[in-house]
C-alpha cells in the first residue's frame, strides 16, 4: 500500500487541499494523519470537510488537547490565544459540539496493520503526544522511539520533516501540512510505501497571500503567524 503521511494541519485549508490535489495524482491509498488538525489557523471546518471523504486514520496532537482543555476552561483559552493566537478561538466558535468531540477523542498513538506491514501513528513521541523528537536529536531518543513490533513510527509535533531507520524501524516525520518551519514554504507531508518499504519526503507549493493576510488582521500581535508562512 502507498499511504500518504499528514501532520500538523493547523486549520490552513488552502495548503490541505494542494496536498490533497497531489494524493489524487499520485493515486494513494489511504491518509495517515497525525495530528494537530486545529490551531493557529481558522478553517477547521474546511479542513475536516476536505479529509471527510478520504479513507483514513488519524490520532489527535498537542493542539486537540489544548481544544479540549480551553472548552473546558474559558481562562486555559485565553492563555493559550497570547501564546498561539485566536485559531483555536475559531474552532469553538465554529466547530458543532459533534466535531468537537471527536476531535479531542481520537487516540493519542494508534497501531495500525498493513499487509503485515506494522505502522505506529502518534503525534509526538510514542510515549508523550507533546514531547518533539527533532531530526537532529540523540541517538538514545531515536531510539527509544523506535518501539520493538514495528516496521515505521509516525511522528508529527516538531513541523520538520525527517526519515529516519534505527534498529531496523523507520521513523518517520512528514513535516507540517499547515506550518512549516524548516524555511522551505509550502505544505509538506510525505508517502510510505509498505511493499518497497520506503518513504519520500515531499513539498507542494501553494499562494498563502490569504492566510498571511488573514493572521495579520487577526492576530496582529503574534507576527510569527504570517512570518512563518513565507520565510526561507
Amino acid at each position: 500500500m502507498r499511504l500518504a503521511l499528514l501532520s500538523d494541519i493547523h486549520a490552513n485549508h488552502l495548503a490541505l487541499e494542494a496536498v490533497l490535489h497531489a494524493v489524487r495524482a499520485d493515486r494513494i491509498d489511504m491518509l495517515l494523519v497525525a495530528g494537530d488538525l486545529v490551531g493557529y489557523y481558522y478553517s477547521p471546518g474546511e479542513v475536516l470537510g476536505l479529509l471527510r471523504p478520504w479513507h483514513k486514520h488519524m490520532v489527535r496532537g498537542n493542539h486537540e488537547d489544548m481544544l479540549g482543555a480551553a472548552r473546558r476552561n474559558p481562562e486555559v483559552l485565553s492563555r493559550i490565544e497570547t501564546r498561539y493566537g485566536s485559531g483555536l478561538r475559531v474552532a469553538l466558535a465554529n466547530l458543532p459540539a459533534s466535531q468537537i468531540e471527536e476531535l479531542i477523542g481520537m487516540p493519542a498513538c494508534l497501531p495500525l496493520e498493513f499487509e503485515g506491514y506494522r505502522v505506529l501513528l502518534c503525534h509526538g513521541a510514542p510515549w508523550d503526544t507533546n514531547q518533539y523528537v527533532y531530526p537532529d536529536a540523540g541517538e538514545d531518543l531515536m531510539a527509544r522511539c523506535a518501539v520493538p513490533g514495528f516496521d515505521a513510527v509516525v511522528m508529527g509535533h516538531t513541523h520538520y520533516p525527517m526519515v529516519r531507520t534505527i534498529n531496523g524501524v523507520m521513523l518517520v516525520n512528514p513535516g507540517s501540512v499547515g506550518q512549516p518551519r524548516d524555511r522551505r514554504p509550502g505544505a509538506a507531508w510525505a508517502i510510505l510505501d509498505t511493499v518497497a518499504r520506503s518513504a519520500v519526503l515531499r513539498q507542494e507549493a501553494y499562494d498563502a497571500s490569504a492566510l498571511v493576510a488573514d493572521a495579520r488582521k487577526r492576530d496582529p500581535a503574534i507576527p510569527y503567524l504570517h512570518e512563518v508562512l513565507e520565510r526561507n
